[in-house]
């Protein structure tokens, strides 16, 4: 089984500005503007490399902050970078069968498959995917904090000798971490350190998200959801029982709702449901503030999906 050390830059609007309030087909955490990979075999060679940029669709306009972090330029995206499905179709034939991913975080894996829903494509080829933090974290007994890429380098005694926050260079540096790692050993013992790093979250919470939480061994998608339902939401101030409201549901196996103390008012409920290592179903599940943002997306699609009352006709003998 080979590995694919995954790296990606995105890129994100300004909070308030057009493109943040524009409504997408699926909600996204950033567009991918650069995809970057290494292939690992098993004995720990760095192989062959991949790299790509992407022409965004919706975020066009580079945020100031990421372009001066990449080196990317709008002029440069849009001469070079390919639409984002054929960009995807040349990585899918670059990585030529099966794999496992590697990424430094989190994150990644999840902006790809957002990325892959919003151009209505299913991530389901993504079936192996592992945080190499963790492991590195398990490995070389450092806690269970985030790392940066250059601080793990530098523990490893690895000179950098590419460009940072460049998804092709930033993927050659972690590839060369993990080819360091016992990965085989890493991969029985990740959910364990998955389970040590703030129960399976990365990062500090989102805006206005005051729980959040991990449920784990569901058999499939149908008993999760059936377990979320009959779950008691209580109120994070006095406790008291909410009854939820019933489930929205969102590209990506999401889906929200809407519960309700008497007393402090409306929280929003968001799960996320992932498939685990070991075949069964992971939910995230969170809570946020009912003056959040989330809350108010959930009002957005609400409104949208509420049917129109029609105007009833009067009968001929009801005509004055």
């Amino acid at each position: 089984m080979q590995y694919i050390v995954l790296d990606m830059e995105w890129n994100q609007p300004w909070p308030g500005s057009y493109a943040a309030k524009k409504v997408l087909p699926v909600e996204i955490h950033g567009e991918i503007i650069q995809i970057g990979a290494v292939r690992l075999l098993e004995n720990g060679t760095v192989a062959d490399e991949f790299q790509v940029l992407v022409c965004p669709k919706y975020y066009k306009k580079l945020n100031s902050r990421v372009s001066r972090l990449t080196g990317l330029r709008d002029a440069t995206l849009r001469d070079e970078g390919l639409p984002f499905p054929e960009a995807l179709a040349r990585f899918r034939s670059w990585i030529g069968g099966e794999c496992i991913f590697l990424t430094w975080g989190f994150d990644d894996i999840r902006i790809l498959e957002d990325n892959i829903l919003l151009h209505d494509d299913e991530p389901d080829w993504i079936t192996q995917w592992y945080n190499a933090q963790m492991i590195f974290n398990a490995q070389t007994g450092t806690g269970s904090a985030q790392k940066a890429l250059s601080t793990a380098m530098e523990m490893l005694g690895i000179e950098p000798s590419r460009p940072a926050h460049d998804a092709l260079g930033d993927a050659y540096h972690t590839a060369l971490i993990c080819s360091r790692l016992d990965l085989p050993r890493g991969i029985a013992e990740y959910d364990q350190a998955l389970r040590s790093h703030t129960d399976g979250f990365h990062g500090a919470p989102p805006e206005g998200c005051v729980s959040r939480m991990v449920f784990r061994g569901y058999e499939d998608k149908a008993k999760a959801i059936s377990a979320m339902t009959d779950l008691k939401s209580h109120c994070p101030q006095c406790g008291a029982e909410m009854p939820n409201g019933a489930w929205i549901a969102q590209e990506g196996r999401r889906y929200m709702t809407m519960a309700s103390c008497e007393t402090h008012g409306r929280y929003l409920i968001r799960i996320r449901l992932q498939k685990d290592t070991d075949g069964t179903m992971r939910v995230s599940r969170m809570v946020y503030e009912g003056a959040s943002d989330a809350a108010q997306k959930f009002d957005e699609l609400a409104a949208r999906r509420r049917p129109a009352h029609r105007r009833r006709r009067k009968k001929p003998n009801q005509e004055r």
